[in-house]
């Protein structure tokens, strides 16, 4: 037997110990998947058994389990090092977690936390697969709401793998595990968890990652994954301490967020890459960067290329209180309920002007308001080459109604008397008594509205209205334009961007400076403006730069 490659200085034992072999089966080991045995005792002691022997050689262990379905009750998982668990599959392999013998624990189907089991860096566990499996949260009911109610909820991993997984329906976060280092999230399905979240509590994600607790590096790529219908955010890093230097090193690749709160949120990194997404059908936007996380901070120098941001509710990216250094390139912008780009003040976090954060290369149209919106002063950004058309698509006039022509559905509105433009409506709030619900879409009879909360079954704050009870929608705000200045805007570039209209005329100026905003020593250059209106509205003239060669036609 060749010992080429073997380590010189680290002990090695080519054998496993006794009692605890390299590969099982877990029927083998006690566990059933008859789907009436509490399969919990018995997978807790196998952990332990394999734990044990990967703590002694040093050899990885693997726990698979057969197709059924393996009970998971009231108590929680303590996860070991070394110990891989498998399945057959999602539709095979199905862990069922439930807690009606004590509410009061949570029963994430693995477990290792700073809080509960004294988890840190020098006290990690590493070596860990999970892969092939299901996991279903829906039998976890909690007196009050618990963020640690979660399918699988680590912390401190270093070389950890969850792939091919089918988390759904959690209190909580489906998959919240924190500090992973040198690790893939790959392929995961994340359906309909935060479920007790009522909407402003921590947690309650599809994937969910709390950073930080390595330093400045944390090594972690999400990949291919889909979250649906979470209570919060679809996938999010979280930065966990305020006084944490935001760390470097996260990629989320190829994943696909819908319906969610938000689709994918930075909470707190540094050069958060985010490609080749679909960000779309989110209740508040698609891509979300704020201080909104438990520290406070948000992310910054990040880049977000080549994503799809579509049919959100609200904005499609929201921009609040990043320090800057954000770069927005080569992503489709559309048929979003708010602003296209939205640069904001959220009330949390970092106060001065985000700092040379690019717009480059966008395709940004048919949103219901400004396709780019500054309300928060920015210093030396660049807005280049991007095409914006047909925005501010919430150009409806006011009107209201009632009678035998309308009715309420949960998540519709039918008016057959009215002729309303083609989402002309969208994103507004239509009032019926006391009951208010937002506009997603509208034809010329009907409004189709956004859930009230995710993977929510109405539109409605309360009961659906009666048939023939008066409705009414407001008008849309008078002024939409490609570019909306409303801050001050310091030593920026606007170069080489197309804003028209095509299709509809909704989009009243190109350029517009408001009374609250200002551009001072920019350089407004070569850009192609249009508008129904004119081409400019600047109702505070710029102060110092340049403004040269644009051609400022008008409709």
């Amino acid at each position: 037997m060749s010992l080429k490659g073997l380590s010189t200085t680290v002990p090695q034992r080519l054998a496993p110990v006794a009692g605890a072999p390299l590969w099982c089966d877990a029927r083998e080991f006690g566990l059933t998947g008859d789907g009436t045995t509490n399969d919990q005792p018995a997978l807790a002691a196998l952990v332990d058994r394999l734990g044990e022997g990967y703590a002694a050689d040093g050899r990885a262990r693997v726990i698979y389990c057969p197709p059924g379905i393996y009970s998971i009750r009231d108590v929680s998982t303590v996860w070991r090092s070394g110990v891989s668990l498998l399945g057959a599959g999602s539709a095979a392999t199905r862990f069922l977690l439930s807690n009606e013998g004590n509410r009061g624990d949570p029963v994430p189907l693995a477990f290792w936390t700073t809080e509960q089991h004294g988890a840190d860096r020098d006290r990690h566990i590493a070596d860990c697969t999970f892969a092939d499996f299901e996991i279903d949260g829906s039998g976890v009911g909690m007196a009050e709401y618990n963020c640690l109610a979660k399918g699988l909820g680590l912390q401190y991993v270093v070389r950890g793998v969850f792939r091919n997984l089918y988390i759904h329906h959690t209190g909580a976060t489906g998959l919240g595990c924190d500090f992973l280092q040198d690790s893939l999230i790959d392929g995961v399905v994340v359906v309909g968890c935060g479920r007790l979240d009522n909407g402003e509590q921590m947690g309650g994600a599809g994937i969910g990652v709390g950073i930080g607790g390595w330093g400045d590096v944390e090594r972690l790529t999400i990949a291919n994954c889909t979250t649906l219908g979470n209570g919060t955010n679809g996938i999010f890093l979280e930065l966990q301490k305020e006084h944490w230097t935001p760390p470097r090193g996260f990629r989320i690749i190829g994943c696909h967020s819908q319906a969610n709160r938000f689709g994918i949120s930075d909470w707190g990194a540094d050069g958060l890459i985010v490609s080749a997404c679909t960000l779309t059908n989110n209740l508040e936007a698609g891509f979300d960067v704020s201080a909104n996380g438990t520290a406070g901070v948000a992310g910054r120098g990040g880049l977000l290329t080549g994503c799809d941001i579509d049919r959100n509710v609200g904005d499609g990216i929201s921009m609040g209180n990043t320090p800057g250094g954000y770069a927005v390139r080569g992503n489709r912008i559309s048929r979003n309920g708010g602003y296209g780009y939205h640069e904001h003040n959220l009330g949390n976090g970092y106060q001065g002007p985000a700092a040379d954060v690019v717009i480059e290369g966008n395709d940004i149209r048919d949103n219901a308001l400004d396709g780019i919106r500054i309300d928060r002063p920015m210093i030396d950004a660049t807005v280049l080459g991007n095409r914006i058309r047909d925005n501010g698509r919430r150009f409806a006039p006011a009107c209201r109604g009632r009678g035998e022509a309308v009715r309420y559905e949960s998540r519709a509105v039918i008016d057959g008397a009215a002729n309303w433009p083609w989402d002309g409506h969208r994103g507004k709030v239509v009032r019926v008594d006391s009951r208010v619900a937002v506009v997603a879409a509208n034809t010329a009879t009907e409004l189709s509205l956004a859930e009230v909360r995710p993977d929510g079954a109405t539109g409605w704050n309360e009961t659906t209205p009666a048939p023939g009870t008066p409705y009414e929608l407001p008008a849309g705000p008078a002024v939409r334009a490609g570019i909306a200045v409303n801050s001050r805007f310091e030593s920026a570039t606007v170069r080489g961007n197309r804003i028209w209209h095509r299709d509809e005329h909704t989009q009243t100026y190109g350029f517009w400076i408001t009374t609250a905003g200002s551009c001072v020593s920019c350089r407004i250059e070569d850009n192609d403006f249009a508008g129904v209106e004119a081409a400019v509205r600047l109702e505070t003239p710029p102060v110092g730069g340049r403004w040269d060669r644009n051609h400022e036609d008008g409709a």
